[in-house]
């Protein structure tokens, strides 16, 4: 889609993990851009309260905003979430994995999975299959909020999912590899449906992402005093997301604003395959052919 066009509907943009943070930033930069933010959060309470936070820019710019509760924390919760995302939305301009998770301690969630396996790398595999044929009705931009930490991590089939070889903050850089490794075989699946996905790394961002107790929490809480804030994160999401400059571009890295080819072990085409195939088989999903040429 292209956001210039005048004769186009106002974009409709899910955005997951919007109730603060990155994502909220993003929710409200988008919102002063006229568009429709469908706020994804977990909690519905903190996803109310964000909502009606994000009133003012709605009013502002002349967007809207919803909420959607979701979790993503399961195949289950992914599912359901799926589930209401199209029933709320008769059509999704535009994705945003947003969501993530940086945990101090191995903890396996319903589905024996390790919590951050399944919210920074599943998640984002099953919602790209699950609202699928909303995304080619829209010829859709799917943007993955990832992290240059991806360069430290060591993705193990065998043992990340199940948090084996947990590291209170390698695991985080794993799982964000993991994700990553996925990307360009969306991007291979959705080239001739007109979807394109993209990932972007930020910044090093003041969010509460990573936060701890005891004396590494006071540490890392004074050390974010440092880091730029939610706003300046935004910026490189919002522009994938709707820019005019970054349409057609498909299956590409960003550090902020500049493309960046992804290097090993990103880049382990073997390895990407096995994790596509793990990613199948724990989701449920088959082998399903790729959509349509011309989604849209």
């Amino acid at each position: 889609m292209n956001f210039a066009d005048a004769d186009k509907p106002d974009p409709t943009v899910v955005v997951t993990g919007a109730n603060r943070g990155i994502g909220y930033a993003v929710a409200e930069r988008l919102l002063r851009d006229g568009c429709e933010v469908v706020v994804v959060a977990r909690d519905r309470e903190r996803g109310r309260a964000a909502v009606a936070s994000l009133a003012t820019a709605a009013a502002s710019g002349g967007g809207r905003v919803r909420l959607v509760r979701g979790d993503l924390g399961s195949v289950r919760a992914v599912r359901e979430t799926a589930e209401e995302l199209r029933r709320a939305c008769p059509r999704i301009d535009v994705l945003i994995h947003n969501a993530g998770l940086w945990p101090s301690r191995r903890v396996l969630g319903e589905d024996g999975l390790e919590q951050a396996f399944v919210v920074n790398h599943l998640a984002p595999f099953l919602l790209n299959h699950e609202l699928e044929p909303l995304l080619t009705a829209s010829r859709a931009r799917v943007v993955q909020v990832s992290a240059g930490l991806y360069v430290k991590g060591q993705a193990d089939p065998d043992r990340t999912p199940t948090g084996l070889d947990f590291h209170p903050i390698r695991t985080y850089a794993d799982t964000k590899l993991c994700n990553v490794l996925l990307m360009p075989r969306f991007a291979e699946r959705w080239q001739d449906s007109g979807v394109t996905i993209n990932a972007v790394h930020p910044g090093v961002i003041r969010t509460g992402l990573g936060d701890r107790g005891g004396l590494v929490g006071l540490l890392l809480k004074a050390a974010k005093l440092l880091w730029k804030k939610p706003a300046e994160g935004a910026g490189p999401v919002v522009r994938l997301a709707t820019g005019t400059e970054t349409a057609g571009l498909t299956g590409r890295y960003f550090h902020e604003y500049e493309e960046q080819a992804l290097v090993p072990p990103a880049a382990d085409a073997a390895l990407a395959e096995r994790l596509w195939a793990q990613a199948l088989e724990l989701t449920g999903l088959t082998r399903t052919p790729p959509p349509p040429a011309d989604g849209g």
